[in-house]
């Protein structure tokens, strides 16, 4: 709705002088009838002071009118002489509703300016749009959907520079009989925590684009799957808990997104919480937890596990268990956590992984930029 701006707009003392002579009043006059100094008239009608609530409950009283209508030309007068050179604050205002921009320029994504177009054009280049009216889309093929309908704008500025690290990265074209190979492969890598520096490797051998960006704080993300150009899988990860469990089900269940397919009709997926609760859970997300959950340790043997040592499971059982089928004891432990509902069981076993695996990776944060 556009605001009607007066032409001009007069001092409060104006107004003043004119009920003045409608009444037949002096300054004097007026001043014995407020009980205050006669100079504080004067000002007044010289636009020497200002209207305050005091006064303006006053004036009030002896013209019949309402104090509003006095403050009101008070502020009227007050803001027509501040004079606005430009629309930066507006401009500003809408670039920090849209995207996280201290953080983002914090991160060096967006590098700062005094020029403010200049800035506007650098955020519309991060996120792939020619004006701020737009909303950012993450991929580009036509039977793509807005990747920002339900994502924060944390989020989505997280996910663009994932993209926009997995577009420079020199991958061979990806083969899903590849990654299937990669996984088996990686299925030896899970007895301990410095193999996973080999993970990077082996999905970019498979033609997965693969970026480590740490998390913005509030953003509460595990991962997320999309493609680029409809042949390019990317999987970004935040190792928001540094775990050795939770990295492997992540991976694992974005993964399988990606031998799904999933994230192709969908524009992107980004996924908060991986592991939680299937109830209500979509069919696909469904499958890339069981994906995850059987990754780490197989179901079968660790239905076979609990079914011979319930209720009595000691960490010395569990070390053994873990040896036997090959695995770091905090991945059983990490499964039977979330069986049990005991998410302090055992943590001790439950190893951090993430100096493992970023020296070997693209990565943007945690002290390194991509």
């Amino acid at each position: 709705m556009n605001v009607r701006v007066p032409a001009e707009v007069f001092p409060p003392g104006e107004f003043l002088r004119e009920e003045l002579e409608a009444r037949e009043w002096t300054q004097q006059e007026l001043a014995d009838i407020l009980d205050r100094p006669p100079r504080l008239v004067n000002e007044i009608i010289a636009g020497r002071r200002a209207i305050t609530p005091e006064t303006a409950r006053g004036l009030a009283d002896a013209f019949g009118t309402s104090a509003e209508y006095w403050m009101n030309l008070e502020s009227q007068y007050q803001l027509s002489k501040v004079k606005v050179p430009n629309d930066s604050v507006a401009r500003k205002a809408r670039l920090y509703g849209k995207f996280p921009v201290r953080e983002m320029v914090r991160r060096g994504w967006i590098i700062s300016s005094e020029n403010l177009q200049l800035v506007e054009r650098r955020f519309c280049d991060f996120f792939g749009i020619t004006s701020l009216d737009d909303d950012p889309e993450l991929c580009h093929a036509a039977k793509k959907t807005d990747v920002a309908a339900g994502v924060s704008p944390l989020q989505l500025a997280w996910l663009f520079r994932v993209k926009a690290m997995a577009a420079q990265q020199k991958v061979p074209t990806y083969s899903r009989d590849k990654l299937l190979s990669a996984i088996e492969q990686m299925r030896q890598l899970t007895c301990a925590p410095e193999e996973a520096r080999h993970v990077p490797r082996l999905l970019a051998e498979a033609g997965v684009r693969l970026a480590f960006v740490e998390p913005i704080s509030g953003s509460k993300m595990d991962g997320a799957c999309f493609w680029l150009d409809d042949k390019k899988p990317v999987v970004g990860m935040t190792l928001r808990f540094d775990r050795i469990d939770n990295f492997w089900f992540v991976l694992r269940h974005e993964l399988e997104h990606v031998l799904r397919e999933d994230a192709k009709d969908s524009g992107g997926i980004v996924d908060n919480d991986v592991g939680a609760a299937d109830d209500e859970l979509p069919e696909y997300e469904v499958l890339a937890n069981k994906a995850g959950a059987d990754f780490c340790v197989s179901t079968a043997q660790l239905d076979n596990f609990v079914a011979r040592v319930q209720p009595y499971f000691s960490e010395q059982k569990i070390l053994q268990f873990a040896q036997r089928i090959g695995v770091h004891p905090g991945l059983v432990v990490g499964q039977l956590q979330r069986r049990l509902g005991r998410h302090d069981f055992l943590r001790k076993h439950q190893v951090k992984i993430r100096a493992c695996v970023l020296p070997s990776a693209d990565v943007d944060g945690w002290g390194t930029v991509s």
